[in-house]
């Protein structure tokens, strides 16, 4: 049993970088600007356990819109752990969720500790990484992602993703960020999928990425993967998306890190085939 006298805090952006920093010493290789974008997602989604004024454990549990939400950055310092403590920020996190659909990406390690607070696993995931072989394609269906598009951009995501994220993206997707790239199809004025790509700790992450046909991810995929030649890559993507599995393997990417993608409630169903990276293991 963890002692009683820890206190939950809600962490503000700064808390944010700590958990980026304690999400980097996991290996789970965070972006560089990732904090305000998970910050603008739901600024009271962000939980620290602290005893004697000192961080030992933290969790996300962002809301989405009024009927989801997504637990990540699950992680107790290694001094702390066995003694109860990830327990107490796990709880404070279910009640912040509490009544809502929530989903997880977690380690396949953890999967059973995740069944026995009612989550049940829908697919599992994969990190594929390696250095980029892909070469910028030239073609006019290709467009950055800017301010006028942003709109259309949001609303198309929604295919893609359980609840509104309106927020989250207006930051993940912000015009002119030096370190991070949107880029999108459209083909006869109808957006036919996006992507973005970021600068992270070790290389760059793509993601998320999400196309109506395999041939459009291929181009989505070198207009990002491209840009960064020769660098360090990588996509989150999910197991049961076969073209996804191709499309990596094609770019010599291979398989690094897995994931259980599992869900507390209803299960919301989205169109693996068409979702070809996650936006992050921390905010789905």
């Amino acid at each position: 049993m963890a002692p009683l006298d820890t206190e939950i805090r809600v962490e503000d952006e700064d808390g944010i970088l700590t958990m980026l920093d304690w999400a980097a010493q996991e290996g789970w290789n965070p972006g560089e600007d990732d904090a305000p974008s998970y910050y603008a997602a739901d600024p009271g989604g962000y939980l620290g356990c602290y005893l004697n004024n000192q961080l030992i454990s933290m969790v996300s549990a962002v809301k989405y819109g009024e009927a989801y939400g997504f637990l990540g950055f699950f992680i107790c310092h290694p001094h702390f752990r066995g003694q109860g403590f990830g327990g107490v920020i796990w709880n404070a996190a279910l009640r912040r969720l509490e009544g809502r659909t929530i989903g997880l990406d977690g380690v396949v390690a953890e999967q059973p500790a995740y069944t026995k607070s009612g989550f049940k696993l829908v697919h599992q995931n994969m990190r594929y990484s390696g250095p980029s072989t892909a070469t910028m394609p030239i073609d006019p269906r290709i467009s950055i992602i800017g301010k006028g598009i942003l709109p259309s951009i949001i609303e198309y995501d929604r295919n893609y993703f359980p609840a509104d994220r309106t927020a989250f993206l207006e930051r993940w997707l912000e015009p002119m960020n030096p370190i991070r790239r949107g880029v999108c199809v459209v083909e006869d004025g109808i957006i036919r999928g996006y992507g973005v790509i970021r600068a992270a700790r070790d290389g760059y992450r793509i993601g998320p990425l999400a196309a109506e046909t395999p041939e459009t991810a291929d181009l989505l995929f070198r207009a990002l993967a491209g840009s960064a030649r020769g660098q360090m890559v990588s996509i989150d993507l999910p197991l049961p998306n076969e073209f996804a599995v191709e499309l990596a393997e094609r770019y010599e990417l291979s398989p690094v890190f897995a994931t259980a993608r599992m869900y507390k409630g209803q299960d919301p169903n989205l169109p693996l085939h068409k979702i070809y990276s996650f936006a992050s293991y921390e905010l789905g």
